[in-house]
């Protein structure tokens, strides 16, 4: 009997059916948590944070690292929660807390490999929930779903702008040693991309002036490109592929979650200033 073929993969070495499948479903996920009832996006948020700190701190254990998880995980928790409660300052101070925890709850294990293990447990919280908190910030407003679905689609335009781009056109490397598919060419149609995203989200949405829309798109290309990046040099420096395998065609869920992390941050201060809640 012959065996049959391997899926179909795109350039990028992935399962490309499999990868717009999962993708629609997630996006699917967060639209119904938005728009049907705004403060279940939270929940989204909080399980997205927790599975993506276990799966970067077990690919960290690859460089024999053990950061401390369970105060991050009870941090990360309580990050969601504040920054829809308390706001920004809440996010801040439950960070700087469990900073404290890590690095006592660390204590416990000896002096051997203390500054190594307490140092990748405080990036996993700078890291993962203290950047996903952004996100949270801007759904707090009364317009909070529309930003929200401003940063999200931006971030996806950033990756199907840079995809069809680099396949289309990319012959110029950026960061060969790091990600050698991306091209500085993919990196001008993520421009193009996020631009033309949200641009009309801003101007339409939030009533704020084109030129804000233009320079939010600019901005998250920008962060969602060198968190894309900066995943890669982390993995190539742990010697792994991917972070997990839970998403089929995108391996795990913090492989998703490399854009929009920073790109959450970024989206929530520009927003403060080109269109104010």
């Amino acid at each position: 009997m012959v065996p049959p073929p391997p899926p179909a993969a795109g350039r990028a070495g992935r399962n490309l059916t499999a990868a717009i499948g999962v993708g629609a479903s997630l996006g699917a996920l967060v639209l119904v948590s938005l728009l049907v009832y705004r403060p279940a996006f939270l929940v989204v948020v909080g399980g997205a944070v927790l599975v993506s700190v276990v799966e970067l701190s077990r690919a960290l254990r690859a460089g024999r690292a053990a950061p401390p998880v369970v105060p991050v995980l009870v941090g990360s928790v309580a990050m969601v929660a504040l920054a829809w409660t308390r706001g920004a300052t809440g996010l801040v101070v439950v960070f700087l807390l469990t900073v404290l925890a890590v690095l006592l709850w660390r204590l416990a294990d000896g002096p051997v490999g203390y500054l190594r293990d307490a140092s990748t447990g405080v990036l996993v919280a700078l890291y993962v929930p203290l950047l996903a908190g952004f996100a949270v910030l801007l759904l707090v407003p009364d317009d909070g779903a529309t930003r929200v679905i401003l940063f999200i689609a931006t971030v996806v335009g950033n990756d199907v702008g840079g995809y069809a781009a680099g396949v289309l056109f990319g012959r110029h490397a950026m960061a060969p040693t790091v990600s050698p598919k991306k091209s500085w060419e993919g990196m001008a149609g993520s421009v193009l991309a996020c631009v033309a995203v949200a641009t009309p989200i801003v101007t339409l949405g939030l009533d704020g002036p084109w030129w804000g829309g233009v320079l939010f798109g600019a901005a998250l290309a920008v962060s969602s490109t060198l968190g894309d990046l900066g995943e890669s040099l982390i993995k190539r420096d742990l010697g792994i592929k991917d972070m997990g395998d839970l998403l089929p065609g995108h391996g795990g869920l913090m492989d998703r979650m490399d854009s929009l992390l920073p790109s959450a941050a970024v989206a929530y201060l520009l927003l403060s200033w080109v269109a104010p809640a």
